[in-house]
């Protein structure tokens, strides 16, 4: 008895060991569809924080025009920068943080919207429209058991018959429309900056604008880096402008204003480093942009 006592005892605390790592488990952020106790969905929350993998991205408006700011990131010193703002019809245009592959699925959907309107309409597509749509593609993806959500975050820039506007997207499902916003790592401090600002955009010309998204962007540049013609990269649409890149040689000018002008961005106080963590896990990660 006494054996078969210690064969049990024994057999007992193989059979703990083996279950003890399943216990523990999270149940519920197997697949999208499943709500957690704190009713909360988790793949969600998943896909928003693969935002903040990205690099940073800022977009503001004046009462004439909307400028979009992005850093680039490169996989390696032997690869070029991944793009980060694209252009979806000569009113508008998005900066992207996340997944570039979803981004450029979206960017895709996003200009046959606009070719078909303008087909069917002959005229332009109104972006209030757009935005809805696109809050709806979002959210189909939160609801459906064989999908997953989409991993990247939209700063959309546009200028239509109501004026400039800048809306942010959520994977969630959730459209903003705001004066200004940043998302990506390292945003906390650009974001900053705007909320400093964001009074003063009202009246900007459009290089002024250009300059402030530039100083928001110098908050967000990570470590010793600074920022240049090659991982920066600005966008702007307005009253008489269709929506442009500024990139490289173009960008110049402006990066030589800052200079001048001593742009130090929204500062290098704590909220710099909110998610600054996120921004090293991603540098290596050719999928982030």
């Amino acid at each position: 008895p006494k054996a078969a006592s210690q064969q049990t005892n024994k057999h007992n605390i193989i059979e703990i060991k083996f279950r003890s790592p399943t216990m523990f488990r999270n149940q519920y952020d197997t697949d999208v569809t499943v709500w957690s106790p704190e009713g909360r969905l988790l793949q969600v929350e998943y896909a928003m924080e693969s935002v903040k993998q990205g690099s940073a991205c800022i977009a503001l408006r004046s009462s004439t025009h909307a400028v979009i700011g992005a850093l680039k990131r490169s996989v390696s010193e032997l690869s070029s920068h991944q793009q980060k703002i694209l252009d979806i019809d000569d009113h508008i245009g998005i900066g992207i943080a996340g997944l570039t592959a979803d981004a450029r699925t979206l960017a895709k959907w996003m200009r046959n919207e606009c070719l078909n309107y303008k087909y069917v309409y002959g005229t332009a597509l109104p972006t209030g429209r757009l935005m809805t749509d696109l809050a709806d593609r979002h959210q189909r993806t939160t609801q459906t058991y064989v999908r997953r959500p989409y991993g990247v975050g939209l700063l959309v820039a546009s200028f239509d018959k109501n004026g400039p506007h800048v809306y942010q997207t959520c994977p969630s499902g959730n459209v903003y429309e705001c004066y200004g916003s940043a998302i990506g790592a390292r945003s906390q401090s650009g974001r900053t900056y705007l909320e400093k600002h964001y009074e003063s955009f009202g009246e900007c010309g459009k290089d002024e604008l250009i300059m402030h998204a530039l100083k928001a962007l110098v908050g967000c540049v990570s470590g010793d880096g600074e920022l240049n013609k090659d991982n920066g990269s600005v966008a702007f649409v307005g009253k008489g402008d269709k929506f442009t890149i500024l990139e490289g040689d173009d960008l110049q000018p402006y990066l030589d204003r800052l200079e001048l002008e001593g742009g130090t961005g929204g500062g290098n106080g704590a909220g710099d480093e909110e998610e600054d963590d996120d921004d090293d896990g991603a540098d290596d990660d050719a999928m982030e942009t």
